[in-house]
């Protein structure tokens, strides 16, 4: 009977300690993507992140890069100053294999060619190896891969391309979802960054490349929601009156039809 019960003690123990390993790997699993996944179902804190300090400051030359992409199937160099003439959109994401990751590369993909009549280029990049990216890419699309893209993704194993461009987060050992807008010339005009559980809008960013393209061949400055087609502000004390004295009119004009 004794004997019985020991045993019984001991298959208990058993269990306890298997539940408690699958429970540490559920947690790991879960927090892989950079500390809590979704913390409000968990309600597990997010990991205090830490970012390196930027080298990219807008307006001044975006921090030059080298390293290995996966371009149409096939693992080659690519550095930024292949794009020297052209628009680029660098945009960094957490790690191949996720869950916003995806769905972000996807939209940037199926809707390149409206970048490229910009003479603009779009770029993906992780801390990812070239070899996760072309096994990402040999995965279809129903099960959570990319399958084929029309877009590079850029591999930063070592991490300094991330760093440089101050979206590394050094607790977690990869990159929020940065994006950067770098002109023709390779200078940087623009930064978002996301936490990283949301994803980013292919329409706005698209609108920022065609506002900051009006800029450079006109001169004049972009107000709010800027979209092609509408008025823009002439940077001038005086001339700057002709676009706020026409907005003026025609909010007069909404009230009025509303009346």
């Amino acid at each position: 009977m004794i004997r019985g019960s020991r045993v019984h003690i001991g298959l208990l123990a058993s269990i306890f300690l298997i539940n408690g390993v699958l429970c540490s790997v559920e947690e790991a699993c879960h927090s892989f993507a950079g500390g809590s996944v979704y913390p409000h179902t968990s309600g597990v804190e997010t990991v205090d992140h830490k970012l390196q300090h930027s080298k990219a400051v807008i307006s001044k030359q975006a921090p030059y890069w080298e390293s290995i992409a996966v371009v149409n199937g096939e693992m080659t160099e690519l550095k930024l100053t292949d794009y020297r003439g052209k628009y680029l959109v660098l945009f960094f994401y957490p790690l191949d294999f996720t869950f916003v990751c995806p769905t972000e590369i996807l939209a940037f993909n199926d809707r390149i060619q409206e970048f490229r009549d910009l003479n603009t280029e779009v770029v993906g990049c992780s801390v990812d190896s070239q070899f996760t990216h072309l096994a990402w890419m040999n995965t279809p699309r129903k099960e959570g891969g990319l399958g084929p893209l029309n877009i590079p993704l850029l591999s930063d194993l070592t991490h300094k391309i991330s760093k440089d461009y101050g979206v590394y987060l050094d607790d977690v050992g990869h990159a929020l979802r940065g994006l950067f807008i770098i002109d023709h010339k390779g200078v940087l005009r623009q930064i978002t960054m996301n936490d990283l559980h949301v994803g980013r809008s292919v329409d706005e960013t698209l609108r920022l490349v065609q506002a900051f393209q009006y800029t450079d061949k006109h001169g004049e400055v972009c107000p709010a929601g800027w979209k092609p087609g509408q008025d823009t502000i002439i940077p001038d004390p005086v001339k700057k009156k002709q676009f706020f004295a026409k907005q003026d009119l025609k909010q007069k004009k909404k009230t009025a039809k509303k009346n």
